[in-house]
Parts: structure tokens; sequence; C-alpha cells
């Protein structure tokens, strides 16, 4: 028998909430191709390379031949879709294998993205394409690298099945991970369903099994609300800090874990605009990067007011919601304090002086990510570590300026420069999955079966905070062409 067979299987959501999904088999999917396995979490599994690459696993990313542990299901769902309602949703092109337990003894559930229909794939086909693929392979790794919490990617395979989008594209399933992939609108659709039964049901699963420090609170789904805002807010104040859009944070695309999940339209900021929108299919700018902690405010309201009849209690569920503002902004400054390299956050100075420093990268168009790592090279008594940061400039007299002001707070710390610039090269990443980046390796896994490069990006995503100097160009600006690129929600 394999590894992959005996893989031990919990498979609790089977268990304890047979209303909530579907049980089906996938579409199979002709001449599967593994593309890439990520054997850093495959060995989390007890997965070695020799059983990642073997048929059994191929076959199973595939959707084509499952050991006896698999029940593959979808589960249903509801969302609000671009601000509007959608009573009815659910995993349409996505197929819950079940819980497999690491090798320390934490489950996970494994997910197939891309595996054909489901009741729930609104007349569309369930697939996935190569390119959409690729990005969210890459993008879950390059998120767990730098420490946001994020679904994880195991492997993924490519077919040659026509997949017809825009244009016909080839197919590709990708193996998910995740504690848990329950999104806020599985609750909307029990609200909406009037099943108070099947909420709470869904609740308690949640509370027992990954949320325990709520189970014995005086109210559990109370304290369960309260963990999913603050989780909220620290996962956005992540992405804010990093520069990260996630570009359709529909509440169905919202976890309740606090996990970035669901990679369609995402980039991350190239030059910096607080009003980027990464979402080609996003006309009025409702998801925009300025917009995310606004957003993940209304989309909590969402789940407070669906999670009422089980609280039981309006003040408390609004005065709860209500601290995601001030949790959120705490979060932010707590982040970007730690990337400015202080040892404390000021309050009004050190505001004015992000508010500045931002304002400067809009004005002047300054890559966010190169900004930020440049920042660590300043020195507090001296200007001989400012020549990185000014030649992000054109304006450099602007830039020069604002560093005589940040050189005088950090003036006002104890902390040697060594350490400081050290701790600030833990915070500001050297690489990020720049949209380009992503758009060279789709077009050579597209054009030539190529996926080399796929393995370079995925060493350096795992530890995005080192130097890397055999793959500098990796953290280049983008060349011209990129500027082009769109992504929209057709994947």
């Amino acid at each position: 028998m394999t590894a992959l067979s005996q893989l031990p299987a919990l498979n609790r959501f089977y268990q304890s909430l047979p209303n909530w999904y579907t049980a089906l088999g996938a579409e199979k999917l002709p001449s599967p191709v593994l593309v890439h396995a990520n054997l850093e979490l495959a060995e989390k599994f007890g997965l070695s390379e020799e059983d990642c690459a073997s048929p059994d696993f191929v076959h199973l990313v595939a959707g084509n031949q499952f050991p006896d542990w698999v029940q593959p299901l979808a589960t249903v769902y509801s969302g609000h879709q671009f601000g509007v309602c959608v009573p009815r949703l659910g995993d349409g092109r996505a197929l819950l294998l079940g819980e497999v337990e690491s090798t320390a003894g934490f489950s996970y559930e494994w997910q197939l993205k891309g595996a054909g229909r489901t009741p729930y794939s609104r007349h569309a086909d369930g697939r996935a394409v190569l390119r959409s693929s690729i990005r969210e392979y890459l993008c879950s790794e390059a998120m767990h690298g730098l420490g946001i919490p994020t679904t994880r990617a195991l492997a993924m395979i490519a077919s040659p099945a026509a997949v017809y989008r825009e244009i016909t594209e080839s197919a590709a399933v990708v193996l998910r991970v995740a504690q848990r992939f329950v999104r806020f609108g599985h609750f909307e659709y029990a609200f909406l369903q009037n099943d108070l039964d099947g909420a709470k049901a869904l609740a308690d699963f949640l509370i027992e099994h990954d949320l325990p420090e709520c189970q014995y609170k005086e109210n559990p789904y109370l304290s369960m609300l309260e963990t999913v805002v603050l989780r909220t807010a620290s996962l956005i104040a992540d992405w804010q800090a990093v520069g990260f859009c996630h570009g359709v944070m529909n509440t169905d695309n919202m976890s309740i874990l606090g996990l970035t999940i669901d990679y369609g339209p995402f980039g991350f900021l190239d030059q910096f605009d607080p009003n980027h929108i990464c979402n080609h299919s996003d006309t009025y700018g409702r998801y925009a990067y300025q917009q995310q902690p606004a957003v993940a405010y209304w989309n909590l309201r969402v789940l407070g007011s669906v999670l009422l009849p089980l609280i039981g209690d309006k003040d408390i569920t609004i005065e709860c919601l209500d601290r995601f503002p001030s949790l959120y902004q705490h979060a932010y400054e707590t982040r970007m304090g730690a990337k400015l390299g202080l040892d404390a956050w000021l309050g009004e100075v050190d505001g004015q002086l992000l508010t500045d420093v931002l304002a400067l990268l809009a004005k002047h168009r300054v890559d966010y990510t190169r900004f930020w790592r440049a920042v660590c090279q300043v020195n507090a008594s001296d200007t001989n570590g400012d020549a990185a940061v000014l030649d992000e400039f054109i304006d450099r007299a602007a830039a020069s300026e604002w560093l005589n002001q940040y050189r005088h707070r950090l003036q006002q710390q104890s902390s040697s420069d060594a350490n400081r610039q050290a701790q600030m090269k833990r915070v500001n990443p050297k690489f990020v999955l720049r949209n380009y980046l992503a758009e060279e390796v789709i077009r050579q896994a597209r054009d030539e079966q190529n996926y080399q490069q796929i393995d370079e990006l995925m060493q350096v995503l795992a530890n995005p905070y080192d130097e890397h100097p055999t793959f500098e160009r990796f953290a280049s600006h983008p060349p011209t062409w990129a500027s082009h690129l769109e992504v929209s929600c057709s994947s």
C-alpha cells in the first residue's frame, strides 16, 4: 500500500454536518501531468517526493481516482457578491476530499479546485484553467512565506482538456489545504434558509474543532464572532502592510478562521496607488486597495446579522462589530511601525510620518515593495544609507526631506542601526509575487510546458525576507509590458 492510501483521515465534516453538502465524485481529466508538488507541505503529511510523483497521487489531484479514505463532497453557501446578496452559491468547482492528519497531529482539509461540475456550479463547467491555477498555487504559498494566514497549495496538475473562458485554455487542478474552508457565506445560507438548527450545528462544529477557546464562554457564539472580528482585523492589516489586493472580497470569499482564501484577480502593488483596482471586473472600485478595511467591516456586519439569532442580543452583537475599526487600526499601526523600525508607536507623530510617506509614494508612483526594503538601509545618525531610497524617486529632494524627518524620529530611539535594520528586514519583504512574475510562469507553462520557474519562484517566495542573490531579478522593477496586464474574475 502507498503512503497516500494510508493517510490518517478524519472526515468529521461528513459525520457532523449532513445538511451542508452534496456527496459526489469528480469529473475525470485526460492525460494529467504533475506541474508541481509542494514538497515542504507534503512532508507534513508524511509524503515523500516519490509519493508525490506517483501515478496514484497525480490521479488523486486530477480527480480521476481516489484512495478509500476520500469521500468527496461540495458544500453549499450564499454570499454578497459586489454587495448584492446571492442566495445560493456553494462550491461550484471545488471538492472537499476529507480531513487529513499531519505528522504533528493537526488536521487539515484537502480540497480540489477545478475538479468539475457540482450542484452549485450555476451552469458553469466547474473547471479551472492553467493560468489561474498557477496564480493561486504561487500566491497562496507566497502569502504563507510572508507569514500571512492563508489556504495553502499542496500540488497542481495540468491537462490538455479544453476549457472555454474568453479564449480556449487548458485545464488544471490545484490541491488546496486549509484548517477549514468554511466561509461567512455558509452562515448566510443558513440564515436565508431560516435554518437555525443548521447554523447552530455548523457553529458548534467550528467551536469544538477549530475555536476551542470559545467553547466555555458564557455566550460561545458571541465569542466566535469576537474571534472572527479580531482575526479579520489582523488579516486585513497584514494585507495592507504588504500591499496585497484581494480583488474579490465578497462575503463568500471571507474565511471564518481569518485565512486568505480564493485567489482570483489578486495583485501586489507595484507603483503605490491607494486607489489601485486589481480586478478588471471591479468597474466601480468596490474592492480597491484602500477600500479593503471598510469592505471587511461591511462583510463582518453581514456575518453579525446572520449570527444574531444564535447570539441572541442585538446590542452586544453591534458592540462586538463596532470594535473592528479600532482593532484594525491598532493592528495596522503595529505592522507599519515595525516596517518603519519604530520601537513604539507615538500616536499622531508617527501617524503623520506614515501619512506623509504614503502620500509621497502615491504622488511619485514609487514601487511599494522596493521602497520599504530600501528603508531598511537608512541610518539614524548619517545619510550614508539613503541612496537606496533616493534611487526609487525621480524627485530626490522630496524624498530627502521625508528621510530627514524619519531620521529625526529614529534618533529618539535607543536601538542601534544594525539591530533595527535587521528587524526591519524581517518585516519588509524583498520579494512578492508580482503580476509579471506570475505571467512569465504562465507563458512558459502554456507555450512550452516548461515549469522550471515555478520551482525557482517557490524557493524565493517561501523565504521572501532573505536576500537570494541568485534570484535578484525577481526583485527588480516590473518591465514596461507589465503595466498592461489585466486580471479579472474569469478563471
